[in-house]
């Protein structure tokens, strides 16, 4: 017992220290327990310090010789020997600005000549822990804007640059490297470029350390776009490109990660001619992580080749009237199916010129019919119909005023006149135009096919043979004064592969030009001789045979080596059987360099999945809508058989992703279109998975409304089978059916609604699950709501007739529960007028105060006092009906029950549905 009484002796000794030990500390001032506890040897002490220096500010905001005491104090902390304390100290510093900044305007220095110095040390601190708590300081207090710009040039970047020097440590370059690319957004170009931009460049081709060329790879996108187009042509694209060839198969895998930012900070050209290439290299590397990447980055690069005119993001240019612009903008869903449905058809075609002798401007998209593009590394100008066929496969456009269709000056009746004056002028303006005098199109086939047809003289340039002869390859010649007007115009030019096969094409008619004219005749008559056809020789296979042969045939087999196709709908649909080279033609387009889509279109090649990755459908898949608007409706032939292929794959996340993006690309294809190719594969969805039907139900309403009214109705005996699913605990499902009927109702005439959506409202007002049941009773007040507006409005009396006779008088108190529900979301939503409500539903309303289940009073005593009687024009309005109402309250306010009456007889703040539902006692299942 002695032991005892001296064990609590020196317990309370003990106690009575510890006493004096808060009281002292209490006795202190702010800045005395910081100084106390700043010195101590102990590191946790040290570390209260750094985490409670935010509170201490705040005690003394109020003297700024304080704060400034304080701030000093911070500096002496920063040299502390203690990582952690350092890194303690370094988390607290951008909540030490933002209070600066907010409570001591008075004191503008204090973050500058107190806390940055700190950040900018800590950067190359030792410890790897400090370092990435002073990067991600840094980071932060830029995003806040809490660096002054002077701070940044003069403090944050010159360390930053000293730090990536060839001498600095290998860990803290690599991360000083990526805290330059990460600042650049923030910093913005002009910095960005006159002090970020060219240490990054020499960073790019550290031979040394790979870690750092990978970096700046892997933020290679994020500077482009920063620094702009000019800055990024000139100096970043050389360094791009080594390191797209790099010996470390990282760095050309973070690469392919970011070509589309490149890509998006280049020209047009740029894109087309280099960048292509070099991304056809990356999916062709060595190493599998690479095409991996390569793949993954397909789509969204194929991307921004997408014209504005095309894709309606157009800016309003000043060649353009505003009239056209606002049409464009607003109807460019309408402008596009103009677009396709003024696509000549064969059979209808007049004589087009095969070569375009006007440049196009880069990455335009015409209609359907523009002459496409030719291949990448190809020679030779675009053509829009084989020199060895009778009649061309495609239609130039002929200036109809669509977007994207300036440039093009049609021939009327041979003529080479360089305007034609009924056009429009923003029909024939592009960039090319702009410094060049326009140049006609020469038609190389048109000659030809005129048979005995003699040189056109200037005099007679306008005159048309009447009878055309049989040969299929026709050249209509200019005179030579114009041919060579022309080619000396685009010699200044010659650098660009396009103007280039212009000059070769426009030098091989000028030397056709020159050429007798009765020589010319008797040859065109010989020709005509030879392909009768009883001799079996196919068009133009005796060109060979004169002088002109070699002239005009090499320029035409050049052409031919690099035509290609833009076959139209109707032209495929009624050839069934097609060569594989005929097949490969029928996808070749103009938007896009056609290796890119190539390489695209083989992503649903099951070789690939072996070879490359296992996810590749699902990244095609990702990506087809970006495609697909990149290319345009126009186009859609070159990937109709890949989305079929992508909508029947075994994997379901493939098919999934296609389900969530069919209504994106509904509004892409148009009309016409969606139901001939989508229309299948939606309903196809509709039958799948449950994974995979969640993505149309989704946006149901967004894809029907697409439709036409008659095929909109079809999908009406549908919707019943959304109500069955492969789970039915899957609950999510059945209230996103309900969420999109009620976005549907707008799509349906009220007999429609009444007939089809009315049972699965009613059916989903009954579901297991409360959260279910909420939206019904949404989707049920707007289908009132919109049954009284018909005329007339029997099918809403029948309704609510259903709704009073399945739920009001239903021997379930679940039931008599929803009818509370809904009546209550009727009167908050106003879907009747109140005399309709009272007459309809009131009545039956007020019978519910007698219910036997607690539960239903306790709803009905909230929708009375809290919304019926919130109601402006029901309190106005003196009648029979608001007598019952207070009766039938003054009732509730007497109830056995303790919450009936508590709801009966006062306000609460809940109002809402939801809220109530939440607040009334209801299973979930």
């Amino acid at each position: 017992m002695a032991d005892l009484s001296l064990l609590q002796e020196d317990l309370q000794e003990d106690a009575d220290g510890s006493l004096d030990f808060v009281s002292q500390d209490e006795m202190l001032t702010p800045l005395g327990r910081l100084d106390k506890y700043a010195a101590s040897e102990n590191v946790f002490n040290r570390q209260m310090v750094a985490r409670s220096l935010l509170d201490t500010l705040r005690e003394v905001c109020d003297d700024e010789r304080d704060c400034v005491a304080v701030l000093e104090r911070i500096s002496r902390l920063a040299d502390d020997s203690e990582p952690t304390v350092r890194a303690e100290l370094m988390e607290q510093v951008p909540h030490i600005a933002l209070f600066c900044q907010e409570n001591r305007p008075a004191i503008p220095y204090a973050f500058s000549k107190y806390l940055l110095p700190i950040v900018v040390r800590y950067l190359a601190d030792q410890n790897n822990q400090v370092r990435k708590t002073s990067q991600a300081a840094l980071l932060a207090l830029l995003e806040q804007e809490l660096i002054e710009r002077f701070d940044v040039e003069t403090k944050v970047c010159p360390v930053l640059v000293e730090l990536t020097a060839p001498d600095s440590n290998d860990d803290v370059k690599t991360e000083a490297v990526a805290i330059m690319c990460k600042m650049a957004p923030m910093v913005g170009k002009d910095i960005t470029e006159r002090l970020i931009l060219p240490r990054f460049c020499e960073m790019c081709c550290d031979c040394r350390m790979f870690h750092v060329r990978k970096v700046c790879a892997a933020n290679f996108g994020d500077i482009c776009s920063v620094v702009g187009q000019q800055a990024t042509e000139e100096m970043l694209l050389p360094r791009f490109f080594q390191l797209c060839s790099d010996n470390v198969w990282g760095v050309r895998k973070a690469c392919a990660e970011c070509f589309m930012a490149v890509s998006c900070a280049t020209c047009q050209e740029i894109r087309r001619t280099k960048l292509s290439a070099l991304f056809i290299n990356l999916i062709s590397d060595p190493s599998r992580w690479v095409r991996q990447a390569a793949f993954q980055s397909l789509g969204p690069f194929i991307s921004t080749f997408a014209n504005p005119s095309s894709s309606g993001q157009y800016f309003k240019e000043e060649n353009k009237s505003s009239e056209d612009t606002s049409v464009e903008d607003k109807n460019r869903i309408r402008d596009h199916e103009a677009l396709e449905d003024a696509e000549l058809r064969p059979e209808e075609a007049p004589a087009v010129p095969a070569v375009s002798a006007s440049v196009e401007l880069e990455g335009t998209m015409t209609g359907g019919a523009e002459s496409p593009r030719q291949p990448p590394g190809e020679t030779g100008a675009p053509l829009s119909a084989s020199s060895s066929e009778a009649q061309p496969e495609a239609a130039s456009n002929e200036g109809d005023g669509k977007p994207g269709n300036c440039g093009s000056v049609s021939l009327s009746e041979g003529s080479f006149s360089a305007q034609d004056p009924a056009l429009p002028d923003q029909d024939l303006f592009n960039s090319f135009h702009f410094w060049r005098t326009p140049l006609p199109n020469i038609d190389l086939d048109m000659e030809l096919e005129q048979g005995t047809g003699g040189t056109p003289s200037p005099e007679g340039a306008e005159e048309t043979p009447e009878v055309p002869g049989p040969i299929s390859a026709n050249i209509t010649m200019a005179t030579r004064k114009e041919l060579e007007e022309m080619i000396e115009n685009l010699e200044p030019h010659i650098d660009d592969p396009d103007v280039k096969a212009q000059v070769d094409v426009l030098a091989a008619a000028l030397r056709a030009s020159s050429l007798d004219a009765r020589d010319e005749a008797s040859e065109a008559t010989r020709r005509a001789t030879q392909d009768e056809p009883a001799t079996g020789e196919p068009p133009g296979c005796g060109l060979g045979h004169d002088a002109t042969g070699p002239l005009i045939s090499d320029a035409v087999e050049t052409l031919d080596s690099a035509l290609c196709y833009i076959r139209d709908d109707s032209d495929l649909s009624s050839n069934s059987g097609f060569s594989p080279d005929e097949e490969r033609r029928s996808k070749v387009q103009d938007v896009v360099p056609q290796a890119l889509l190539d390489q695209y279109l083989s992503m649903t090649d099951p070789s690939r999945a072996q070879t490359v990755d296992t996810e590749i459908a699902k990244h095609c898949a990702y990506s087809l809508p970006g495609v697909a608007l990149t290319l345009g409706r126009q186009n859609w032939h070159c990937l109709r058989e890949t989305y079929e292929a992508l909508a029947s794959d075994m994997q379901w996340k493939v098919r999934r992703t296609l389900a969530f993006s069919i209504h994106e690309l509904a509004v892409i294809l148009g009309d016409q279109l969606t139901a001939a190719d989508l229309v299948p594969i939606f309903n196809g969805f509709l039958k799948d998975l449950d994974e995979v039907r969640i993505g149309v139900l989704k946006h149901l309403h967004d894809f029907l409304k697409l439709l036409h009214i008659d095929k909109r109705r079809e999908y009406l005996y549908q919707l019943q089978e959304f109500l069955v699913t492969d789970n039915s605990r899957n609950w999510r499902f059945r209230a996103e059916l309900a969420e999109q009927l009620i976005l549907l109702l707008e799509l349906y005439s009220p007999r429609d609604v009444y007939d089809y959506l009315r049972p699965i409202a009613l059916n989903l007002c009954a579901d297991k699950v409360s959260s279910v049941r909420w939206i019904s009773y949404k989707l049920v007040s707007e289908m009132v709501r919109k049954l009284h507006q018909a005329a007339p409005p029997s099918f809403g009396v029948d309704l609510i007739r259903e709704l009073v006779e399945s739920f009001g008088r239903c021997p379930r108190w679940s039931g008599r529960q929803a009818f509370v529900f809904v009546c209550q979301t009727v009167i908050e939503d106003d879907c009747l007028p109140m005399d309709q409500f009272a007459l309809h539903l009131m009545p039956h309303l007020l019978t519910l105060a007698n219910d036997r289940v607690p539960n239903v009073r306790v709803l009905l005593a909230k929708t009375l006092r809290q919304t019926l009687l919130e109601k402006e024009c029901f309190l106005t309005s003196a009648s029979c009906h608001q007598e019952a109402v207070e009766q039938t309250i003054m009732a509730l306010q007497m109830d056995r029950d303790s919450d009936v009456k508590y709801f009966a007889s006062i306000h609460p703040a809940s109002t809402k549905v939801s809220e109530d539902a939440l607040s009334t006692a209801s299973s979930t299942y």
